[in-house]
């Protein structure tokens, strides 16, 4: 009640003070023209000082609990016969400065999972690298260096050498800064989820030996190859000793995210436009409690899938939620169905006939942030 009369005191105050400007200023309404904008700017600026809620309206929608660490994947660096998996320098070098003038801080892989679980009011993005081009040593690694810039070098051991890849010495030079992580990326980087568990196990055994013997231990970070991955393929990944592994569904991750499928954001030169990747640096997590299934290697016989995402309930205006999928290798908007407040049924109107379906579901808040959650399948090879 006292917060209350104070502000109608301060309304009727600065009404007062308004409408005694306004006569004082009947006197030279008929003056020259930039004598009626200073009094309107004077009275603007008034209004201002008496009603600064006014002016900042979406002050309070500007506090995000969470906005998670964004992390994003490269490949190839100015080789430009490869488009899908390839990123023109000029591009790479204009998203490395966005990210600076936003004020987002680049995550050391070193302190992965303490700026996960803390910092959470702070914008963050990871930088990762997948297979190690030697386009990568030539054009992107010097910026990288000069800057200090951190990021998670993903190897494919069976590759290291060869024609297009840097070598060991090369990976080696790069892995003495404290900010550079040389991660495990398998080491025949072939279709695992197609694997049997005894072939997987034998291919992960295989690259973590050779790590241990070229860089003298292997990393505790995981890049599953194509982003593919299953129950029992992670599995193997998680007995294998790793802490994190990483997959190429887009999204932001955050405390709810399972460690051994952590989203990215990959880009290339379709994808890395500057305003799209201005778009997913305003990329939030989309909390939930679980996603079904569980098993993301699908067949004919579970084909499509019948998805349900239960999210978490600090979320607000889910309503607005808008899903997309590629069935039938056609990109559409997804039929969706809440179940009650936070769990949705997204139903399918056909399989998913490419070699990976995916799902996309975007919430944007007052902001101008977007929650966004990507899923993938994998389709079982005939």
């Amino acid at each position: 009640m006292l917060l209350t009369s104070r502000l109608l005191e301060l309304i009727l105050f600065c009404n007062f003070s308004i409408k005694k400007l306004l006569l004082d200023f009947i006197a030279i309404e008929l003056f020259l023209p930039v004598q009626l904008i200073i009094k309107k700017l004077f009275i603007i600026l008034f209004l201002i000082l008496c009603f600064p809620w006014t002016f900042s309206l979406h002050s309070s929608e500007l506090i995000i609990d969470d906005f998670g660490i964004i992390t994003i994947m490269y490949h190839r660096f100015e080789e430009n016969k490869y488009p899908s998996t390839n990123i023109k320098m000029v591009d790479f070098i204009n998203h490395l400065q966005i990210i600076k003038e936003n004020g987002i801080k680049f995550v050391n892989p070193s302190n992965f999972e303490d700026e996960l679980n803390n910092y959470k009011n702070q914008r963050k993005v990871l930088v990762t690298i997948d297979d190690g081009y030697q386009s990568f040593y030539n054009n992107a690694w010097p910026i990288l260096k000069e800057s200090k810039i951190p990021f998670i070098l993903f190897i494919s051991t069976r590759e290291v050498g060869k024609k297009g890849y840097m070598s060991w010495e090369d990976i080696r030079e790069i892995s003495k800064y404290n900010f550079v992580e040389i991660g495990n990326h398998s080491h025949t980087h072939d279709y695992l989820i197609d694997f049997k568990d005894e072939e997987i196990k034998n291919d992960l055994e295989q690259s973590i030996n050779i790590f241990k013997k070229e860089m003298g231990k292997n990393s505790k970070f995981f890049s599953y190859p194509f982003g593919e991955y299953s129950i029992s393929l992670k599995k193997i990944v998680v007995d294998a000793g790793f802490k994190y592994a990483f997959g190429q569904h887009s999204g932001v991750v955050d405390y709810t995210k399972d460690l051994f499928e952590i989203p990215r954001f990959p880009i290339n030169e379709k994808y890395g436009e500057i305003d799209r990747f201005k778009t997913i640096l305003k990329t939030l997590p989309f909390q939930y409690t679980y996603i079904e299934p569980d098993e993301k290697y699908i067949n004919d016989s579970n084909n499509p899938p019948k998805v349900n995402i239960k999210f978490s309930e600090n979320l607000k205006n889910l309503d607005r939620i808008n899903c997309f999928s590629n069935e039938q290798d056609r990109w559409r908007k997804s039929k969706i169905k809440f179940q009650n407040k936070y769990e949705l049924n997204i139903y399918l109107e056909g399989k998913f006939i490419t070699e990976r379906g995916r799902i996309n579901c975007s919430l944007r808040e007052d902001n101008g942030f977007y929650r966004w959650l990507g899923i993938q399948f994998v389709i079982e090879e005939k």
